[in-house]
């Protein structure tokens, strides 16, 4: 009996693996999603009154191009902020959706400083 239960893992590993698991398609979207999430948890925080990072991407075959574009706030190391970008996006995205990442971009289109934000409410008061 205990000769039939170890056999039974070796029927297991004698499929062709490539066959049994298909084929698996991700849409070019959830792919920007992912590393518009990933460039989120690799900054220390969003700025106050910025918008978060979102990202754009181009699939081909297995590997991918991804641009993501954010804002910062000033001062800061932005060379080290957009390189912990970089390295969590590629990551993140390798692991979680099984691409190469040939490049990651990094657009810094705003920095917000605290000596000129404007905190104050807007509008009417009464």
């Amino acid at each position: 009996m205990a000769t039939d239960l170890a056999a039974a893992p070796a029927a297991d590993t004698a499929r062709d693996p490539v066959r049994d698991r298909g084929a698996t398609d991700v849409a070019d979207r959830v792919v920007a999603k992912i590393a518009a999430q990933a460039a989120r948890e690799a900054l220390d925080r969003v700025p106050k009154g910025g918008s978060k990072p979102h990202a754009s991407v181009v699939v081909h075959r297995d590997a991918a191009r991804i641009a993501v574009s954010l804002e910062l706030d000033y001062p800061s190391d932005v060379g080290r902020q957009c390189g912990a970008v970089r390295s969590r996006v590629r990551s993140r995205v390798e692991h979680l959706v099984g691409l190469e990442v040939h490049e990651v971009t990094v657009d810094v289109e705003r920095l917000h400083s605290a000596l000129t934000r404007d905190d104050t409410p807007r509008g009417r008061l009464s």
